[in-house]
């Protein structure tokens, strides 16, 4: 299965990467909707959407103004918006008032249920993260039973620490995305503002043993070639990466 990093950035856009969202076209499964979400449509493989949001925070539900493109032609026939049941509500009166966007996508906002049946035999769970307003973490499993069984989760928009509750639920992932916001020297501005640092994040992928780590929601006023300093997250967790906007993920 492959996931699509459309957007792999944090709090607003740059000129190397957009804001949060990750697909997995052969499902039509989304993960939040920020300003990359405008790409969705060159990925569409099914006639319906899935779209599960993390929060309400401006830079994971921009994107939702642009789904009003999938509903032409060969777009999605039907696409349902995932989220608490309070997110989804100050979306629809704040987001989509006429005074800000006056013509609102006829997407089905669903509250999320404890859990959510994928293709393939898989469920989507989720779990409460520390943030700002309140945020939730993400989960896709898909058992063995033909072939080795696969997973996926996707925390964002929360601060790594070793004792985050969090970490109960991502043990032993095949590929871990994870926010990244800052590099150490900025960890009073990570307990602040509900991000975090990166080695922190390390450090929680390697005691949670997940296989693969994917750092994503970078600070977004380094432009750099390498917006992290990775000297001892990579000494906690070899092989980790760094993403880019057009990245393709097989887990």
């Amino acid at each position: 299965m492959k996931l699509v990093l459309l957007g792999s950035g944090g709090y607003f856009p740059n000129r190397r990467r957009h804001t949060a969202c990750l697909m997995i076209p052969e499902i039509g499964v989304v993960l939040d909707a920020g300003t990359a979400a405008y790409q969705i449509q060159d990925h569409l493989q099914t006639e319906s959407l899935d779209l599960f949001l993390t929060h309400a925070h401006l830079d994971h539900v921009f994107g939702l103004t642009c789904l009003l493109n999938l509903y032409n032609g060969d777009g999605a026939q039907h696409i349902r918006v995932h989220g608490q049941a309070e997110k989804l509500e100050v979306i629809r009166r704040c987001l989509f008032n006429e005074l800000l966007f006056p013509v609102a996508p006829p997407f089905r906002s669903v509250p999320l249920a404890s859990h959510f049946d994928l293709p393939e035999g898989g469920r989507l769970t989720w779990f409460p993260l520390e943030h700002p307003g309140g945020s939730v973490g993400y989960r896709l499993d898909w058992p063995g039973a033909n072939r080795p069984g696969h997973s996926l989760a996707y925390v964002t928009d929360t601060t790594a620490r070793p004792d985050a509750p969090y970490l109960k639920h991502i043990q032993g992932v095949d590929l871990l995305v994870h926010e990244a916001y800052f590099n150490d020297d900025q960890h009073e501005m990570a307990e602040l503002t509900g991000h975090s640092c990166v080695t922190a994040v390390a450090q929680n992928a390697a005691a949670a043993g997940a296989k693969r780590l994917v750092m994503v929601h970078m600070n977004p006023m380094c432009e750099a070639d390498e917006p992290l300093d990775l000297t001892k997250a990579e000494s906690i967790f070899p092989g980790l990466v760094v993403a880019e906007d057009g990245m393709t993920l097989e887990f």
